[in-house]
């Protein structure tokens, strides 16, 4: 059933009690605002980036933007962090429902980013409970209730400073229709979280802070800070009210870190390296190249010259500008009823840090509240102060550093280990949940995303194993078959059931096989997860 409010907005999307108060029209009217107004400049950019990944499919090599050395040479500093946003030494992320937001608070963790992105499935009732369950939490009125030891959850007095991450760009939010046509994911997890807390959270002593993902140019950039702009003239706010960090996640967007920066120069306080991503995109923008084969996903670490040099970039660059460079997230989580497994990952999460830390980031992330302590410990140990701004690093990191293919071997383990992830991970996803817990890691979509990309490039440009066998499209099918085999068979995968394995096989077969490459896996897997909206439904009144 369609809702039309007031203002022409189609709200596809089922009204659960507790709905209306946050799709209210007059938060509806908002969204109205920015969509149209900034929703063709989004499309638009969408289209340059279909541009560059052509011009890269016929050779172009990626490069630092030659109209904008002005800005990478010239001296200028971004505006800077707000109190509770100057020492950010451990960062705890994840979704959004409501046990993750009040452990996330409560956990030690200078800030919680609420993710509305990758750890989150963008079934409908995640989203607008999420949007409710950020609303109670900045006024302390959320709890929760341990259904196994009946024990209540409040968020405590010194909770982290909330952080939010909204859909990137390219994602639409289907339920919502405006002019026709589906609203910005990115558009709609932004502004109905500004619109409804900028005032409770000025109360509380804080502010709307933001992280911004998946973004791969200055350009896409500076729809932000337009946005932004728009949105505190609309809501009365000063100027830089609101706050936001950008991830560093795609590989266009390292040769603009200085530009990116100078276009959010009033509103950025940091960049973050978003390494899980970047991968992904490492693959995807170099998929036509077959000199840039990289070796099994669990060899390709932050300690490889072309992630290396990534992340002493990130640094180099914010700190020059006066802006955090954050470090990547700690995916490992507590391993449960094995005591050496679980102090072997705990001593690869300090040495990640303590690598971070000593190289100059300001800060970092992990997964887990468990995890809190462990980063913390090497930040304090390192750090002296609230942060490391005027450790600066010499800018280096030229362009055929940053695309430099690792050393390392592909092995029919580590190409069965993908198969077997993304199909698990595609599941859970389907089956609502973006955050899953596999092997001993907490994983996202980013993990699927790498997963299934390193299955394509292998069988595109016909690699061959260390065992010497060829990953063509016959041992694929092979694979992804035995592993949905395995899955199905495993009693203690409680993520998803057996449909949504069978729906995540066939998925996954897709992505592999195609002789295109899919830009993200969450674009058909979204497809399929609203294939039932009609546009035919009756319209009812929103009241």
């Amino acid at each position: 059933m369609t809702h039309i409010s007031p203002n022409g907005v189609e709200i596809l999307g089922k009204l659960e009690p507790g709905y209306r108060a946050i799709l209210a029209p007059h938060a509806l009217a908002f969204l109205a605002g920015i969509h149209r107004r900034f929703n063709s400049r989004r499309l638009a950019l969408l289209e340059e980036r279909k541009e560059r990944q052509a011009r890269l499919d016929a050779g172009e090599m990626p490069d630092f933007p030659k109209d904008t050395a002005d800005i990478r040479a010239s001296d200028w500093t971004v505006r800077a962090a707000p109190a509770d946003l100057r020492d950010r030494r451990v960062e705890i992320t994840g979704p959004v429902d409501r046990k993750m937001v009040v452990n996330a608070l409560n956990s030690g963790a200078r800030c919680f980013m609420a993710d509305f992105e990758d750890a989150t499935s963008p079934v409908w009732t995640n989203l607008v409970d999420g949007q409710i369950n950020l609303r109670d939490a900045i006024r302390r009125t959320i709890d929760f209730t341990d259904e196994t030891s009946g024990k209540r959850y409040k968020v405590s007095s010194d909770a982290a400073t909330l952080i939010v991450r909204p859909r990137g760009w390219h994602m639409e939010e289907r339920h919502v229709r405006i002019n026709g046509e589906a609203m910005s994911a990115s558009l709609f997890d932004f502004g109905l979280y500004l619109y409804h807390n900028h005032d409770a959270l000025r109360t509380i002593g804080t502010g709307p802070y933001f992280y911004l993902p998946k973004m791969e140019s200055a350009r896409e950039a500076r729809l932000w800070a337009l946005v932004f702009q728009h949105a505190e003239e609309m809501l009365g706010l000063d100027r830089g009210t609101i706050r936001a960090t950008v991830l560093i996640e795609t590989l266009p967007a390292v040769f603009e870190l200085d530009e990116i920066l100078y276009e959010l120069r009033d509103y950025c306080v940091g960049l973050n390296c978003g390494r899980w991503d970047y991968i992904f995109s490492y693959i995807k923008r170099l998929q036509k190249q077959s000199d840039r084969i990289l070796p099994d996903r669990s060899q390709v670490t932050m300690t490889v010259p072309f992630m290396r040099n990534y992340s002493r970039r990130v640094i180099a660059v914010c700190h020059r500008r006066g802006a955090h460079a954050m470090g990547g997230m700690a995916a490992f989580i507590p391993v449960k009823g094995d005591e050496k497994a679980n102090a072997e990952a705990f001593e690869k999460v300090r040495a990640d840090k303590l690598r971070e830390a000593t190289d100059g980031h300001d800060g970092t992330w992990v997964a887990h509240p468990d995890l809190v302590p462990v980063a913390k410990a090497v930040f304090d140990e390192v750090m002296n102060g609230p942060n490391q701004l005027d450790k600066r690093l010499a800018v280096t990191g030229s362009a055929a550093q940053l695309i430099e293919v690792p050393e390392g071997t592909i092995t029919e383990a580590g190409a069965r280990d993908n198969a077997e992830v993304a199909i698990r991970y595609v599941a859970a996803w389907l089956a609502g949940r973006g955050a899953a817990p596999i092997n001993n890691l907490m994983e996202d979509a980013a993990t699927a995303e790498i997963a299934r990309a390193q299955l394509w490039q292998w069988k595109t440009h016909g690699a061959v194993t260390e065992e010497g066998t060829k990953l063509d499209a016959a041992w694929m099918k092979d694979a992804i078959a035995r592993a949905e085999k395995d899955i199905l068979a495993d009693d203690t995968w409680r993520l998803s059931g057996p449909n949504e394995v069978k729906a995540a096989t066939g998925l996954v077969l897709d992505l592999v096989l195609s002789d295109d490459f899919a830009e993200f896996l969450t674009g058909p897997g979204y497809d399929r997860m609203t294939e039932d909206l009609q546009v035919s439904m009756r319209l009812t009144e929103f009241d």
